[in-house]
């Protein structure tokens, strides 16, 4: 309790020094606060590389308290309450006006950034003087026409405000910029990357600023100089962290970023750290999650280096967290290109998948088991695969994944086991048009563990993707031994329309008896 109470309090006092007394600030509205010459900038933008993040950090702070301000007061607006009203665009003024006066104080602002500053705080004084107006009258018709008015008004200064903040994130974005371009320090250009990647956890808003920015840019040429092989692994994650978003893809192509990472991946003398954080850049830019595709086209121009480097890295991977990565690269590459998938069976990948699975230290999460299940999937569409899953005894993995259980609570494993099992059905039903595959399936009692996880919700974690697969490969396994699966559930499971199969085996209940 003790703790909670100190660290409570140590909160209060930390936003304590982003507030503004409204009282004063309403005297002093148009008035710079006066800082001594050695405490200049001290409140938004310090000197230093070491406190660089903390400003940053500071102005989002700042920005959240007024965009807080202003959705109260359209929730305000539109319930009619002009006290509250007024008092909130009261308070919501004199932050602009702080944060924007402090700002000018600790930067030299650009000239079109000091134009949309004097267009805030003009509309916040508007705003301020027209909720005023309308405390005096009980006016119906004068305060609806009000009302409409402050809400353009206020809508204005919403849009206003967020523009400024941009330009104000992108200015301090482009001093990081011009250190990692500028400096011969690793010291300087490590700390600057530092304060990226942390701008980078903030959301892809701005992430796209970032990008729009050159950040990418910047980040490739570090990788590019074997002076700051150091720093590669660092660049590298903030990269992959940029390309969350379209804008830092695009920044990537046009430095063709993706040659440096073949390079990186396929050099004997980079270290494991910097290819897996290049595998995570190539995982990334190859997500399904991304609608342009425009930037496979010179991806494809290096598939061959980067799988084959990429299937090295899973098979010496030192832990988890390199194996994860690498092998998140090679999924998403499965998925688009079958050229990936053939070249992966050249390079004996299902053994070197199979044998990963049996060492704890590499794949220890159902993550990885997802990603490995995924390449599985993928590589069963080949014909060739087959024989290669039998000869690695790959049906027995795939029944064990089947029974992939969460080990907590959290959402995520459990979405993960999900995955994982749906994705070991998807491949037992490919795999199993060959006859060899599902004479040996049967012989290991896949049957029963479908039949289990068709009729049983919980063995599913109640996922209809995962009883569409099991009733999927089901199916696939009668067609070629139906005396494998008994009467009843053949005419539950296997004789009707597979929707009807699916809606029966998903409205049971668990029975006890």
């Amino acid at each position: 309790m003790h703790s909670l109470q100190v660290d409570s309090v140590q909160r209060w006092m930390e936003d304590l020094r982003h507030m503004t007394e409204v009282e004063c600030m309403c005297v002093l509205q148009a008035k710079t606060i006066g800082v001594e010459e050695d405490a200049q900038g001290e409140l938004i933008v310090a000197t230093g590389d070491h406190v660089a993040r903390d400003n940053l950090q500071t102005l989002l702070r700042r920005a959240l308290v007024v965009s807080t301000e202003l959705g109260k007061m359209f929730q305000r607006l539109e319930k009619g309450r002009w006290q509250r009203v007024h008092s909130t665009a009261v308070r919501a003024n004199c932050h602009v006006r702080s944060l924007v006066h402090e700002y000018s104080a600790a930067r030299n602002t650009p000239a079109e950034m000091q134009k949309y500053e004097k267009s805030l705080l003009e509309k916040c004084m508007e705003l301020t003087t027209i909720t005023e107006r309308c405390l005096h009258t009980e006016d119906k018709f004068f305060l609806k026409s009000m009302r409409e008015a402050i809400h353009e008004i206020l809508t204005d200064v919403s849009d206003s405000f967020s523009h400024m903040i941009d330009m104000a994130l992108a200015n301090e974005i482009q001093i990081l910029i011009r250190q990692i371009e500028s400096s011969d320090s690793v010291y300087t250009i490590g700390s600057a990357i530092s304060n990226l990647l942390s701008l980078t956890q903030d959301g892809p808003q701005l992430c796209s600023i970032i990008a729009k920015e050159g950040a990418v840019v910047a980040l490739f040429k570090i990788c590019r100089q074997d002076c700051f092989s150091d720093l590669y692994a660092h660049a590298l994650r903030t990269v992959a962290s940029i390309c969350c978003v379209e804008e830092g893809i695009n920044q990537l192509e046009k430095v063709d970023g993706i040659l440096c990472l073949a390079d990186i991946l396929t050099d004997e003398n980079s270290t494991e750290a910097a290819r897996a954080e290049a595998a995570a850049v190539v995982a990334q830019i190859t997500s399904p999650h991304h609608t342009s595709t425009q930037h496979l086209g010179s991806f494809l121009e290096s598939m061959q280096d980067i799988v084959t480097a990429l299937i090295k890295l899973c098979e010496s991977a030192s832990c988890g967290e390199v194996f994860l990565l690498a092998s998140a690269a090679l999924a998403n590459i499965t998925f688009f290109d079958s050229m990936a998938c053939e070249i992966l069976l050249q390079l004996n990948a299902i053994h070197i998948l199979l044998q990963a699975c049996k060492d704890r230290k590499r794949v220890d999460t159902p993550y990885s088991k997802d990603q490995v299940v995924t390449i599985l999937a993928n590589l069963s569409v080949l014909e060739q695969s087959a024989s290669e899953v039998l000869q690695e005894k790959g049906i027995e993995r795939l029944l064990q994944l089947l029974g992939e259980k969460p080990s907590s609570s959290s959402p995520s494993e459990g979405a993960a086991c999900e995955r994982v099992q749906q994705k070991a059905a998807v491949t037992l039903a490919r795999l199993s048009r060959d006859p060899d595959v599902a004479q040996t399936a049967i012989q290991l009692q896949a049957v029963p563990r479908l039949i289990e996880l068709c009729r049983s919700p919980a063995e599913r974690n109640n996922s209809d993707s995962v009883l569409v697969a099991c009733l999927a490969a089901l199916r696939r396994l009668a067609t070629g031994c139906p005396d494998s699966i008994e009467a009843a559930d053949h005419q539950q499971l296997i004789k009707p329309r597979l929707v009807d199969s699916f809606l029966l085996c998903s409205n049971m209940e668990e029975s006890f008896v």
